[in-house]
């Protein structure tokens, strides 16, 4: 929960008990406080958000890539293993993603169209330094104004009225922004998917490329297993196509690709035919996707 949640949860505490609505006026745009009502809706929705990835996509394509329908996969060079925990797991959600564009793994390596290689990793830390603003809000007391109220009623049953000061529930008030300093370190996780021809070397050189995806995402976790779904799940629509350079994916952990992606997986592993067919478009369209 950031720091404007958190503030907001206390200013509902402290004028729940009483029994009038707290307003609130902001100094500019964009700053104001809901009452109490709304504030505990507010503050419902914020503890019911998924959390968001910012990922990285760049994909290659040839015109044959529509043609490759069958593949088998291989680790891209001798560092990656593949009788590791690791490798099996990214193997099988890379199988996962390739079902969802309608794409089957080859009963046998002769007859597969491409050969899918995987390669995944950590790249070393990089220090940040990043500039932050923090909101600083003040209470204002309430002011005071005339009100009338009804005090009883003459002889002839006319209601009289009475005049009384009240005092406005208090006010919270943005007054600035507080600068701060942070330095961290980031690592970038990242998968590499190349398809090439089913076909040997022809004079030192690999098969022909039909289709490349990249992905990365860089932040603060070193956790590479926790990552590898989700980076897969924002390549998931890009198999076989041009992004047309880098694009920004933002990818959420209620995301349907990336359920479809968990929950195939996890048939996989275990021995289930993975569902056959890609997740709706719509539901890989959720992700946010800009040019970077």
């Amino acid at each position: 929960m950031n720091d404007d949640a958190k503030l907001l949860r206390r200013y509902a505490e402290v004028h729940s008990q009483e029994g009038k609505s707290a307003s609130v006026r902001p100094l500019r745009p964009g700053r104001r406080i809901a009452a109490p009502a709304a504030l505990a809706a507010l503050l419902a929705g914020l503890a019911g958000c998924s959390t968001s990835y910012e990922m990285k996509v760049d994909a290659l394509t040839k015109p044959t890539a529509r043609e490759a329908l069958s593949y088998r996969v291989k680790t891209a060079g001798p560092e990656i293993q593949e009788d590791t925990l690791r490798y099996k797991e990214a193997a099988a959600i890379v199988r996962t993603a390739l079902s969802g564009k309608g794409m089957y793994e080859a009963p046998a390596a002769e007859r597969a169209d491409v050969v899918v290689t995987v390669d995944y990793g950590i790249g070393p830390p990089r220090t940040v330094r990043e500039k932050r603003y923090e909101p600083i809000y003040r209470e204002r007391p309430g002011r005071f104004r005339t009100k009338y109220v009804r005090t009883g009623t003459d002889r002839k049953g006319n209601a009289i009225y009475s005049a009384v000061t009240v005092r406005d529930p208090p006010e919270l008030v943005y007054v600035g922004d507080r600068v701060y300093w942070v330095t961290y370190v980031v690592y970038e996780k990242y998968i590499h998917l190349t398809a090439r021809e089913n076909k040997p070397a022809s004079e030192g050189r690999p098969a022909q490329e039909v289709w490349s995806l990249s992905v990365s995402t860089e932040d603060e976790s070193k956790d590479l297993r926790k990552y590898l779904p989700i980076m897969a799940s924002a390549g998931i629509d890009y198999v076989g196509k041009d992004s047309g350079g880098s694009k920004t994916i933002t990818i959420k952990t209620n995301d349907r690709a990336l359920e479809f992606l968990k929950r195939n997986t996890e048939e996989l592993n275990t021995g289930a035919a993975p569902a056959a067919g890609s997740p709706p478009a719509a539901d890989v369209g959720k992700a946010t996707a800009k040019n970077s």
